[in-house]
Formats: structure tokens, C-alpha cells, sequence
């Protein structure tokens, strides 16, 4: 069984009776639901996942102090503390008093401080820029069970994905570092016979190809473990998984790789409308996805900016 599948099978079977029993009056204020770090937040986790932080459990969200006092919030705590210490041979972690917990009583607006450092998920183009999607990805991953107040689903869709300048400049930064470490600075260092310079301008233009992908796909790159499992999942050229791993592992030359992988996401760049660039220098494709930005200020700034 998933983490998702287990944690929403606890949270129905103790969770949902226990709210309704004795939180009847403020149900309509609080959430329900499993999102954040772990990889069963993201449907990734597995059989060797299971060996640490794996357990049943959700997280129950409280609205500000204004809204829901911290009497009824230390109630929920106590409440949650005497569910079930064992589920379908999983058993839960205790419970930290000083915080760090992934499951347990928290307020969203202490959820999002810690991944955005907004408490509603507002945030200025700078702060897209800066935030990494990895954060971005763990506000918003994950299943909401119940949202009695619906101000959890709001944030979250806020945070769906990046505002289309953010990703584009993002785009054309890391479509000019597939240029210069995979199209130039890859073949220049075998020439050199520099063999460890070369792996790494390999390793450099695996990883901003990555990161294409899912700017392509408009969706956040994960953690960096889990950027080839996620690449699996895609629904735009997640078929170069292959050709991106072989570029990784093979102790072979790996510029028709490298070429095979360029053509291919010219071709989607092409698709969507994002290049007109004739030539298969990634230079040229990166200014011209740079000049589609609608917005000045972000258009101007350096094309590495966002990178």
C-alpha cells in the first residue's frame, strides 16, 4: 500500500469519526490531509522508503489564532496523540514537542511559512524567482482529505504552478546552460582530454535538461533524488529518461546522446510556440524564449536569473 493510500485509510477509519464525535462544533474550520516532504507525498515511495519516517498518519490543518483559538488547537492535539499507535503493521512515530513532526496538529499558516515564507501563498515574481520548486512542490503536493473552511484548496491552487514569466525566464536560463555544457563545453573538454571536466559539463547538462522537462510539463522539479523518477511520470518527452540516464552512466562518448536529447526538446520548444530560432545552437533558443516574457522588468533581468 502507498503512503497516500495508508495515511487517507487511517485518517477514515479514526480520523474522520474522532472530528466529527468531539470537534463537531469546528469542523467547518480545519483541513485534512497528508502533504510535504517524504516521498509518499509525491506517490514515489516504495518498498525501501518504508525503512524510515514511514508510518500512518495525516496532518490536520488549523486556520490563524483569530479563527480557531489555541485551546481547541492543544484539544485536537491531545485528541490526535491517542489515535492508534499501530495501523496495518505500520506503527506511528511519537510526536515531537518541539516540532519537525510530519503528521499531527499544525497551523497552515506555519505549513506555508516553512516552504514559501508566506502564510497564504501570495508571493511577488522576485519570490517565485528565488523560492526552488522543490518547496514550491511540497506546499503542494500530497491529497487534501476534507477542507471544511476551503482556505487550504485556495492557497494550494495559488500555488499550483509558477506565473508564466517566472517559468519562461527559468526555461531560457537553463535552455543556455544545456548550450554551453553540453553543445560546447562537453566536446571541448574531451578535445583537451580533460575526462573529469567533461563528465561534469555531462552531469551539468543532464540536470538543466531535467529541469526543461518539467518547466515543458508545467510542473515543480522535485528533490534531486527523485528528478528521474519523476521524469518517468511526465506527460511531455518523458521518453528521454533513457537517453538522459545513458548520458549519466556510459563511460562512452555521449555527444549523440547529447544531440538526440538537444533535438528533441527543440522540437517541443518549437510545439508550444516558445522559439523562433532557426539553428540548433541552444544560445539562439534561449534569447528567444526570453524575449516572450511579457513582463519588463523580469525580461530584462540577467537570463541566468532565474537559475
Amino acid at each position: 500500500m502507498k503512503g497516500l493510500e495508508l495515511s487517507k485509510s487511517f485518517y477514515l477509519e479514526f480520523g474522520e469519526p474522532l472530528l466529527k464525535e468531539q470537534f463537531s462544533d469546528v469542523l467547518h474550520l480545519i483541513a485534512v490531509g497528508l502533504a510535504g516532504s517524504g516521498s509518499e507525498c509525491l506517490g514515489f515511495d516504495d518498498e525501501i522508503s518504508r525503512d524510515h519516517d514511514f508510518e500512518p498518519g495525516f496532518i490536520i490543518f488549523l486556520p490563524d489564532e483569530d479563527t480557531l483559538d489555541r485551546k481547541t488547537a492543544f484539544k485536537l492535539e491531545r485528541a490526535y496523540a491517542k489515535l492508534p499507535k499501530e495501523y496495518m503493521g505500520f506503527k506511528m512515530s511519537p510526536l515531537s514537542p518541539v516540532g519537525g513532526n510530519r503528521h499531527g496538529v499544525m497551523r497552515m499558516e506555519d505549513f506555508f511559512m516553512d516552504r514559501t515564507g508566506t502564510p497564504d501563498g501570495r508571493l511577488s515574481l522576485e519570490e517565485w524567482l528565488s523560492l526552488p520548486e522543490q518547496a514550491l512542490l511540497e506546499a503542494t503536493n500530497g491529497s487534501v482529505f476534507f477542507d471544511g473552511y476551503g482556505m487550504l484548496s485556495k492557497i494550494r491552487k495559488r500555488l499550483h504552478y509558477l506565473p508564466d514569466s517566472v517559468r519562461l525566464k527559468k526555461l531560457a536560463g537553463h535552455l543556455l546552460l544545456m548550450g554551453q555544457s553540453g553543445q560546447y563545453n562537453y566536446k571541448r573538454c574531451l578535445i583537451r582530454g580533460d575526462a573529469g571536466a567533461a563528465a561534469l559539463s555531462a552531469s551539468e547538462f543532464v540536470k538543466s535538461a531535467i529541469h526543461t522537462i518539467f518547466l515543458l510539463n508545467r510542473s515543480y522539479l522535485p528533490y534531486y533524488k527523485w528528478q528521474f523518477r519523476g521524469l518517468k511520470d511526465l506527460e511531455i518527452l518523458s521518453e528521454l529518461y533513457a537517453p538522459l540516464e545513458e548520458i549519466m552512466i556510459s563511460p562512452i562518448d555521449k555527444e549523440e546522446l547529447i544531440e538526440e536529447v538537444c533535438q528533441s526538446i527543440i522540437h517541443e520548444l518549437k510545439r508550444q510556440a516558445l522559439t523562433e530560432y532557426g539553428c540548433t545552437e541552444f544560445e539562439g533558443h534561449a534569447y528567444s524564449v526570453n524575449n516572450k516574457i511579457k513582463d519588463g522588468e523580469i525580461r530584462n533581468l540577467n537570463i541566468l536569473y532565474g537559475v
